[in-house]
């Protein structure tokens, strides 16, 4: 039993290909744009506000919208509606277990998975925009359910219009696979 447990862990497939210096590139334009883009709305507007518009799971973002494009976490619904469930779970953890910080950032991790999983909308950087809506700062903190919104809303969406342009100017690429 413990040996055929062991065994699980040796893998089943070998190593997918390398992927093509085209894809590498198209993948780096895109992922350049699309945190240009919402950087640049942080650092020229937002920055001397009391908001935040650019957080941290913006950039594993990148890495599917851009360079996972046919993965189903890579997709519209799952790019959106996963960072925004997981904003307002995170947001509400926090609210009623921020006494316990070690625990709201358990709960909204594992709640913002179970409830992506439940609603089709599995996007794993929508785990770190829930441990962000615990673990950020104070200003992060001061939004509240704003956070849902801006950054979160606000900037996958930006992400999102960088994806659909990018993605879909070389006639190897194709995005999205779908929108719900």
């Amino acid at each position: 039993m413990v040996t055929s447990y062991f065994q699980k862990m040796k893998g089943t497939t070998s190593s997918p290909p390398r992927v093509s210096l085209t894809e590498i590139a198209w993948s780096w334009v895109g992922a350049f744009l699309g945190i240009a883009a919402v950087a640049y709305v942080h650092y020229g507007w937002i920055e001397k506000t009391d908001l935040v518009m650019i957080i941290g799971s913006f950039g594993a973002s990148a890495v599917l919208a851009y360079g996972a494009i046919r993965s189903p976490l890579a997709q519209p619904r799952n790019l959106v509606g996963g960072h925004v469930i997981s904003a307002l779970i995170g947001v509400a953890s926090l609210q009623v277990l921020g006494h316990w910080p070690w625990l709201a950032a358990a709960v909204a991790v594992a709640t913002a998975i179970a409830a992506m999983h439940a609603t089709k909308t599995l996007h794993p950087p929508g785990g770190a925009t829930a441990l962000i809506a615990v673990i950020g700062s104070d200003k992060i903190h001061h939004l509240g359910y704003v956070y849902a919104l801006m950054p979160v809303a606000l900037g996958a969406l930006i992400m999102l219009l960088v994806a659909l342009v990018v993605n879909n100017i070389p006639k190897s690429r194709r995005y999205p696979e779908f929108w719900w």
